[in-house]
């Protein structure tokens, strides 16, 4: 699992988990009840997809950039494509594009069909040199 989402809490507390496929890490969180945000659809909590999109993006980052810090937040937007419904979501990210201080990222949240996103993200991450987490 990704060293990222190990050392935050709210990724745990969303259950997340990461599977690493040569330089590709895809997310999942797993359904569960408390991620509702709309029980009259059923519909996931918006909050709680743009939370995944984010970690995912700050995890792929952080597996491209081993020897730097937790990559901060520059600026993040969300687009909501569809609705999620109540079962499991997956995330992959890129890095479009890195310098020497910031990277552009992109990442997509889909449910069954990969083809069919609910959710992307594009943001701006920070690198700052150190010893990693």
């Amino acid at each position: 699992m990704s060293r990222v989402i190990e050392a935050m809490p709210y990724a745990r507390f969303l259950g997340l988990t990461a599977e690493q496929a040569g330089d590709t890490l895809t997310v999942t969180m797993p359904f569960s009840d408390h991620l509702i945000g709309n029980p009259m659809l059923p519909a996931l909590h918006g909050g709680s997809t743009a939370a995944l999109l984010e970690i995912t993006a700050m995890a792929q980052v952080a597996e491209s950039f081993p020897g730097m810090h937790l990559p901060r937040p520059i600026n993040v937007s969300v687009a909501y494509l569809r609705s999620g419904r109540p079962q499991h979501v997956y995330a992959r990210a890129r890095i479009n594009k890195a310098g020497r201080r910031v990277a552009h990222v992109l990442a997509e949240a889909w449910q069954e069909d990969e083809a069919q996103p609910i959710a992307a993200l594009t943001a701006h991450f920070l690198l700052e040199d150190s010893p990693g987490l």
